[in-house]
């Protein structure tokens, strides 16, 4: 294997964007890629998970595994201050990748754990250093990683708690975060079988559509659109 020296200015961001690529170009039958995976995984076959390419990373840099090199990252990049925005934008990060790669409440027990877990730890440091906007978006992270696992009790309490942290503080959010809200809320009615949550869902799209950027429109829209309904 080609080990790599970890850059001097190392981005956690820029790696694992490295293992989402690396995930691709083997999928995409890569010969490269599949040779550097199968450094790390002889028995890999057809498609790899981001964790098994994060690994493949974690090993061409010398360490055991990625919270090894995550550590060495951090501990590169903060010279101890200011981890709790770090660890706040690290655990948020990660936790909307393993959403967006399709956690559901079919996923082995140990990747719901984690990530729920790591939800909760996120916005616990963003509680620390960032703002109330920061804390809502945290509370809405939790609620889409509990109604994904089919915790719809804890799903709601966390989606309630976002609709009132906007409400209490309307100037610190942004248009986007009450359409986020309306499709928590909606999300969380239709799995648990309200009979409200049609309805609702048609409010979460006039909350979307009120949106003023197309950008930020348009990943509303995307988040409307993805499981679990």
């Amino acid at each position: 294997m080609n080990v790599r020296k970890l850059p001097d200015h190392a981005d956690t961001s820029q790696l694992r964007a490295q293992a989402k690529e690396l995930r691709r170009a083997y999928a995409g039958g890569n010969p490269a890629a599949a040779a550097r995976v199968r450094a790390v995984h002889p028995e890999a076959d057809g498609e790899i998970s981001l964790r098994d390419a994060q690994l493949v990373i974690a090993r061409e840099h010398d360490f055991p595994g990625w919270r090894d090199l995550v550590a060495a990252v951090v501990a590169q990049q903060s010279g101890g201050n200011d981890l709790h925005r770090w660890f706040g934008v690290e655990l948020n990060n990660g936790t909307w990748d393993v959403l967006n790669a399709g956690l559901s409440d079919d996923s082995p027990q140990i990747e719901r754990e984690r990530a729920l877990y790591a939800a909760y730890a996120s916005t616990y440091h963003w509680m620390q250093a960032g703002t109330v906007a920061n804390h809502g978006r945290g509370e809405y992270m939790i609620a889409s990683v509990a109604v994904a696992i089919g915790l719809l009790e804890v799903a709601a309490r966390h989606a309630s708690r976002y609709a009132e942290l906007i409400d209490a503080h309307p100037a610190a959010f942004a248009d986007w975060d009450r359409a986020f809200a309306a499709e928590a809320r909606a999300r969380v009615a239709s799995r648990s079988g309200d009979p409200g949550a049609a309805g609702l869902r048609a409010e979460a799209i006039r909350a979307i559509e009120a949106v003023a950027d197309p950008e930020d429109r348009r990943i509303c829209r995307e988040r409307l659109a993805a499981a679990p309904w």
